[in-house]
């Protein structure tokens, strides 16, 4: 049976691109990889990519030179997880503070690693986790 190797894109929806796009390059300094009107990419650490779009404008399906990509959508606060080492997580900690982001919880995971949660501003839930709660990470 073939495996799935890893996760590349994670996407959320934010109703306002250019104050999301404040939030991530900002706080949590990402670098955009491509613009549109609709749609801005972000690298992740050179092992994913962060896709937000603004919300409603993906629903249709979008005919390119090359294929096209069906269309798709996403309402309410999503959930996603960073990965950061450990040794930083009381910077990233320091950091939220400095940009007036409440960290809204910790967890203290059994098989080990540590998390913060707060939210950007469309009020997604994002998570910092230090290694060792997962196999593999």
């Amino acid at each position: 049976m073939p495996r799935l190797n890893r996760i590349i894109e994670t996407a959320l929806y934010v109703d306002d691109l250019d104050r999301a796009g404040t939030f991530y390059e900002t706080v949590l300094d990402l670098h955009a990889l491509l613009r549109t009107r609709t749609l801005t990419a972000y690298d992740v650490g050179g092992a994913g990519v962060l896709l937000l779009f603004r919300r409603g404008e993906s629903r249709q399906t979008q005919s390119l030179p090359n294929g096209s990509i069906p269309g798709h959508d996403g309402a309410g606060p999503i959930h996603i997880c960073f990965a950061v080492d450990a040794k930083e997580l009381a910077a990233w900690e320091v950091r939220l503070g400095e940009h007036g982001v409440p960290v809204e919880g910790r967890m203290q995971w059994e098989r080990g690693g540590t998390s913060l949660y707060f939210r950007d501003p469309d009020g997604h839930l994002l998570e910092l986790m230090t290694p060792g709660n997962w196999p593999g990470y």
